[in-house]
């Protein structure tokens, strides 16, 4: 038989025990539940950062388009849209210095790229080929040249009275739109981003992504005004002062109170109308 104090004994150690594990299994429970809650805020903090870098401005990845010279194109338009619409956004006085400014601009840059596309076009063409019936030598006299040597030109084909153009008239020639301000502006806002248009479009060098970079850039340069000229408008109002709008209210009182009183019947009237009714 166990002594009634051994029992006890073993009874109290066994609750110590018992209270014992309880204390482990709750400490590791509430280290378990800290760790948990570290790892999903490093997993949110990862999470975050991998979106981030994926997205760049917090949308999904942009898809690259089939055409090389859309997806150059893109990048322009990026660089030279915000630049053109600070600028656009200026021009508030009258439509016809903004309808001179993209005329300017559009014209710029058509005549911009026109050297590069005809750069890239002249290997394209066939070399004349020599014929023999033009191999021969052509042997011609002109007269005697120490003549033509002596003689000494001192009159100039140029004339005196001609005025010389600035650059921002040069750069308007070509365009019938002739606010001064509108093209002003618009020759500030190309020297800003002609060296991005020409390096663009340099890169292409197959003639189709060439096409479609042109014609979609001033596509795009269009549709960019268009945009703005919306905006604008809205963002436009006639101004005011108050004087304006007390006067515009009084006014309005006074039409009001005066077709009150048209519309009241003349003392009497009603009277005459019901003996009028009278048999």
């Amino acid at each position: 038989m166990i002594d009634r104090h051994e029992f006890a004994d073993e009874l109290l150690l066994r609750e110590h025990i018992r209270t014992a594990i309880k204390k482990v299994i709750e400490t590791r429970k509430t280290e378990n539940k800290a760790l948990l809650e570290e790892e999903r805020k490093v997993r949110e903090v990862i999470r975050k950062l991998i979106m981030k870098e994926g997205t760049g401005s917090g949308g999904a990845p942009e898809t690259p388009h089939r055409s090389t010279g859309i997806n150059v194109l893109e990048d322009l338009l990026k660089k030279i849209v915000p630049i053109l619409e600070d600028d656009f956004k200026i021009l508030t006085s009258s439509e016809e210095q903004r309808d001179s400014y993209r005329a300017h601009i559009v014209n710029a840059t058509q005549n911009a790229l026109a050297p590069e596309i005809a750069i890239k076009d002249a290997p394209n063409k066939p070399a004349l080929e020599a014929s023999p019936e033009l191999s021969e030598e052509i042997d011609i006299d002109v007269g005697d040249s120490a003549d033509e040597d002596a003689f000494i030109d001192v009159r100039s084909d140029s004339d005196p009275t001609e005025k010389e153009l600035s650059p921002e008239e040069e750069f308007g020639q070509g365009v019938n739109k002739d606010n001064i301000t509108g093209r002003n502006m618009a020759y500030k806002s190309f020297q800003k981003i002609e060296k991005a248009i020409v390096d663009a479009h340099a890169i292409l060098q197959d003639e189709e992504d060439r096409e479609v970079f042109y014609d979609y850039l001033l596509t795009n340069l269009k549709l960019y005004f268009d945009k703005f000229e919306e905006e604008l408008a809205g963002e436009l109002g006639e101004p005011t002062t108050p004087e304006y709008e007390q006067e515009k209210d009084e006014q309005a009182v006074d039409d009001s109170a005066g077709e009150e009183a048209e519309e009241a019947p003349a003392p009497g009237a009603e009277e005459e109308d019901v003996q009028g009714l009278e048999l």
